[in-house]
């Protein structure tokens, strides 16, 4: 690959990372199979998930919105974690400090073995009171009623995920912003960088002094930005990355 010159200076700069950031966006997920949602694949029955994936339309029709819910979990529980996926859950045990951010709902992450990450846009395997604000999990596809009542209260369960129109958790936003100003190395992977506040991640990474490495297909506004820019599937350049940082760890060892 045309990347390797390149690859070959970030290693250099991995080996020497004592904290790794990992921003991710829908791009790593659709490379599993996962459709966005929007566009001509995003069209369910007759509306647009823009539609749908709103608190006024919940109020409005709670069956409705939890039936396109439905819709997105079952095709979501048939996909499995790519390459891509695997790699991030193996680098929790390889740098000293490694933090996983990701605007993805759809719990890849977690199926290919990462255990600690934050999770801007929630989950869509957990379900939130709407009156008592508990999340619980819940894998169940489908589930046993829709839309789903809370077994303590009786209220209506949500998805326990970031709508259009809500604020994301600012606790959880703090802790992204934090993580990013301290990391050494951050990647950029499947995100277009026009979504905020996610896109403002990178770029409080590069003030910090931080080498940013961006893993897209199409170029973004981040690219001009990153220190390293890698055009192809995440599934196949961090494979690739990964490799060469084994080989150069396993040389430094011996």
């Amino acid at each position: 690959m045309t990347e390797k010159p390149e690859t070959g200076a970030l290693i250099a700069v991995l080996t020497r990372a004592k904290h790794v950031a990992v921003s991710t966006g829908a791009g790593i997920s659709a490379e599993s199979g996962i459709p966005t949602f929007r566009g001509k694949e995003g069209l369910w029955k007759k509306y647009r998930a823009e539609e749908l994936a709103t608190p006024t339309a919940f109020t409005q029709n709670p069956e409705l919105v939890w039936e396109f819910y439905e819709w997105r979990r079952g095709i979501i529980a048939e996909k499995v974690p790519n390459p891509g996926h695997k790699v991030l859950a193996r680098w929790e045990n390889v740098f000293p400090v490694f933090s996983l951010i990701t605007q993805n709902i759809d719990g890849l992450h977690q199926k290919a073995g990462s255990t600690d990450m934050l999770e801007l846009h929630g989950n869509i395997w957990k379900l939130r009171c709407t009156e008592e604000g508990t999340v619980s999990e819940n894998h169940q596809t489908p589930l046993e009623e829709v839309p789903p009542l809370c077994p303590d209260c009786g209220a209506l369960l949500r998805p326990h995920v970031v709508w259009f129109g809500e604020s994301l958790s600012p606790t959880v936003l703090h802790k992204a912003f934090q993580l990013s100003s301290e990391c050494d190395v951050m990647f950029v992977i499947g995100t277009s960088a026009l979504v905020q506040p996610a896109a403002s991640l990178p770029l409080s990474a590069a003030e910090a002094g931080a080498k940013i490495v961006e893993i897209n297909p199409d170029p973004t506004p981040l690219t001009p930005y990153a220190d390293f820019s890698f055009r192809g599937k995440a599934g196949e350049i961090l494979p690739l990355i990964d490799e060469e940082l084994k080989k150069e760890l396993q040389s430094k060892k011996g």
